[in-house]
């Protein structure tokens, strides 16, 4: 009985003697809490995660292990009753090709699979990459890529549709780059954001990394992946112009023992525009599957399924055509020369499957493979870019000429890269040393084709593709508001009245009828690259040799092949001065072939247009830092660089033959670019960008050019969107507020330099409830809340793009 009761008494003073231990987890650049992280006892077998709040508790004592997915694991021995603990973000390893999410949210991602195809650092990379995290989009509301990319520092919108001007350059290639490979879309609808982990936007001709990209920069779409831990997110938004959301983000773990993620993203949008006779329905579907089994073995594999109908918007059409003159002002704001039967449909499916594997400590395998299908229905009106002509031939600057145009066209993309790492040392060197294989491959099937009307009705009933005033004779006219004119084959546009109707196609003689002719574009490429690391200095040396081919009449009579090849360097030098700076310095160079598949439009004739014409070469010469600021709260970056291109391709701008192309012989631009994020406070988040651009014309057939400012191009441009929530102790405590600032100076437009499109400032605000810090959020956001008329752009007197006036947007969003 004695034995007994004393092994009672032990049995008792261990347990109460046991030490009970809490505490929180959080981000330790952020602040912000983690959910689901492990925490484990040492030695014990016990162990509990985090709740929704970071918050845990356990009973032992001992060393404790902390860890979560896309941090360091963190080891201590409690000191306290109470832990705050933080974990440093880290990028895995593993994850030489993207399978998990990013588990940090804010403003500022640190790190970059696609600029150097391995997990590294930003701060590391000896080149300029500007990220937009997917909170800061969503703060922001940029439902659209446009409204994402105009906040990284020298990217400017060129029109409505997805094309931009990056350090002063024009987007040449019309594809979109998502996970580092590159599809084929014209995406004349902006593509929705809410799959999009991060944009980022890399700049200078990357094309030692990725095919054929353009000389001032590449925007990459990261897609979000699965987490380990259970986040759902649903959100419904109402707006001005007759905007209708809805979306939704479900990831978390298939098993116990999370080896299987799952994520889901979809979207659905109902719009309208301030434009006339401008909307759009668009649907999102994507969800993606990662097996992690071990530390050395992931696969991810993802779909992507878009649909998106509505009109294209070519632009507001002003009156005048007058040098200095005219007035941008002269028609409303909301103007569009479109017809009520218009329309364009944009159907996309994409499959992306990726593999990681270590084959050794030191070697690892790493391999995606990309298939897309995309189909393009277009049927519009739209001006020639010219005003209509009077008997004389002289231009009537109160009508638009029109012409009418159909398109159908179907593509498949494939794209493979497979590469092997090896991490080893020799001496004091340490070596990360890449080599890989990639190949893009873009086929138009047959089946496509475009038809047009224009030009000028004659009265045998034939059409003419122009009026020559010398055989006015042989036209039909039409008198229009006292003027006599030709008759045109689509009728102009009134821009003092405007009328709106059902345009009936049959009216029009189709005189413009030809097959879209099968293609097949192929971009093969062997690389080699070297991250060489000495003390405080990083060397990064790279090497591709690219095989380029293109196929015109793909398996047709009249086959016309054109082949390109290059090598291609690249060299960059990191020097950290200290933990928290670093300094970099690059030279890089670009190449792009130019042939009848890959131009600035869908070529249509039986003439090879784009492959009479030499590549594009480009390069790049740039130095910078990028450092840590208040203890790794904020990141800095500069950049200063200089970027020269040859044989560019442009569009003629020709009223008579709207797809002829001309090149330019050179162009250069010079630059100074700052980027700032992170937090002020745990509560106060910024994200700010300044560049000053310096873009000239070099060399041009028309001598009057030479020297003259590049077009779409404002000198100076900045951005500033910050996000406050107020403390638990304010009497605010349930709210936060958001302002932004967009600023760009005047730009010349596209084609026509005998105007400038103004300088604007516009001021964006959003106000955030969050009832009793639940997991409920209602966002008010207005855009240009002071009513300002302003344009992104302009290509000529009738294409100008308008920006939105005031508007609102009301989101409530259920995190659960």
């Amino acid at each position: 009985m004695i034995r007994i009761f004393i092994s009672f008494l032990l049995i008792f003073h261990l347990h109460a003697s046991a030490q009970k231990m809490s505490g929180s987890v959080s981000d330790g650049a952020s602040g912000l809490k983690i959910a689901g992280a492990s925490i484990t006892l040492s030695g014990s077998g016990k162990g509990t995660v985090t709740d929704s709040a970071g918050l845990f508790s356990l009973e032992g004592e001992g060393t404790i292990q902390v860890s979560a997915v896309g941090y360091k694991t963190a080891r201590l021995i409690p000191a306290d009753d109470f832990l705050n603990i933080e974990l440093v973000p880290e990028a895995r390893q593993l994850q030489t090709v993207e399978v998990t999410g990013r588990v940090a949210k804010d403003y500022n991602s640190d790190y970059s699979f696609s600029a150097t195809r391995t997990a590294a650092r930003n701060k590391d990379i000896p080149q300029a990459i500007t990220s937009i995290t997917k909170e800061l989009i969503a703060d922001r509301q940029a439902f659209h890529l446009a409204d994402a990319v105009r906040m990284a520092s020298g990217v400017i919108p060129s029109s409505y549709y997805n094309q931009y001007t990056i350090r002063g350059i024009s987007q040449n290639e019309e594809g979109q780059i998502i996970n580092g490979m590159r599809t084929r879309q014209y995406y004349f609808l902006q593509p929705l954001t809410t799959n999009i982990e991060r944009v980022e936007v890399i700049k200078g001709p990357a094309s030692a990394t990725f095919s054929s990209v353009d000389p001032g920069g590449s925007i990459n779409l990261v897609t979000k992946k699965p987490l380990a831990n259970a986040r759902k997110e649903a959100s419904l938004s109402a707006g001005s112009f007759s905007t209708f959301r809805g979306m939704l983000d479900f990831t978390g773990p298939l098993n116990e023992s999370r080896t299987l993620l799952y994520r889901v993203n979809g979207a659905y949008q109902q719009a309208r525009s301030f434009r006339d006779m401008v909307n759009n329905q668009s649907v999102l579907l994507s969800p993606s599957l990662s097996y992690i089994p071990n530390d050395k073995t992931a696969l991810n594999a993802e779909l992507i399924y878009s649909n998106m109908a509505g009109t294209l918007d070519r632009g507001q059409p002003i009156f005048g055509a007058v040098a200095g003159e005219t007035k941008l002002n002269s028609t409303p704001v909301s103007l569009n020369l479109g017809a009520s039967n218009d329309f364009f449909n944009s159907k996309e499916l994409i499959m992306t499957g990726s593999l990681a594997h270590k084959l050794t400590s030191q070697i690892s395998f790493n391999a995606s493979y990309m298939k897309q299908s995309w189909t393009e229905d277009l049927q519009e009106h739209r001006t020639t870019n010219a005003f209509a002509p009077d008997m004389e031939n002289r231009p009537v600057t109160s009508l638009a000429a029109m012409q009418f145009v159909q398109r159908r066209q179907f593509w498949n993309t494939d794209n493979l890269n497979a590469y092997f790492n090896f991490n080893f040392s020799t001496g004091k060197l340490r070596h990360k040393l890449l080599a890989g294989y990639d190949l893009s491959s873009w086929h138009k099937l047959k089946g496509g084709g475009q038809n047009a009307a224009r030009g000028f009705l004659l009265k045998d009933g034939s059409v003419a593709g122009s009026f020559v005033p010398a055989n006015a004779a042989d036209y039909q006219t039409i008198t229009i508001n006292g003027k006599l004119l030709p008759k045109p084959n689509v009728s102009h546009f009134d821009l003092q009245n405007p009328l709106y109707t059902i345009r009936n196609v049959q009216d029009y003689n189709l005189n413009v009828r030809t097959a879209l002719p099968a293609a097949r574009t192929t971009t093969s490429a062997v690389y080699m690259q070297e991250q060489l690391q000495t003390g405080k200095l990083t060397l990064l040396l790279g090497l591709r040799q690219e095989w380029f081919e293109d196929i015109t009449n793909y398996k047709a009579p009249n086959t016309l092949t054109v082949r390109k090849t290059a090598l291609l360097p690249r060299i960059g030098l990191t020097y950290a001065i200290s933990k928290a700076l670093n300094v970099y310095a690059t030279y890089l160079e670009g190449f792009q072939p130019q042939s009848n598949t890959v131009s600035l439009m869908p070529q249509t004739g039986t003439l090879p247009a784009g492959s009479q014409f030499d590549p594009l070469r480009s390069n790049l010469k740039e130095a910078g830092i990028k450092t840590d600021l208040f203890q790794n709260q904020m990141r800095l970056n500069v950049a200063f660089y200089e970027i020269i291109q040859r044989n560019i391709l442009m569009n003629a701008n020709d009223p008579v033959n709207p797809d002829r192309l001309v090149t330019r012989g050179q162009e250069r631009s010079r630059g100074i670019e700052w980027e700032l994020a992170g937090y002020i406070t745990p509560e106060w988040q910024v994200n700010a960008s300044y560049s000053w651009i310096d873009a000239v014309i070099t060399r041009d057939q028309d001598e009057s050019l030479i020297g003259a400012r590049k077009q779409n191009t404002p000198k100076h441009s900045a951005s500033l969107w910050t996000r406050y929530n107020f403390t638990k102790s304010s009497f605010l405590k349930d709210l936060g507020i958001g302002l932004g600032v967009q600023h760009q100076g005047n730009k010349v437009p596209w084609f026509t330099r005998g105007f400038l499109v103004p300088a604007f400032t516009v001021f964006d605000a959003a106000l955030y409830y969050i009832p009793a810090r639940s997991n409920i959020q209602l966002a008010l956001n207005a855009g240009n809340v002071l009513n300002k008329t302003y344009w992104l752009g302009a290509q000529n007197y009738l294409r100008l793009f308008p920006g939105a006036p005031r508007n609102m947007t009301l989101t409530l969003t259920f995190r659960f």
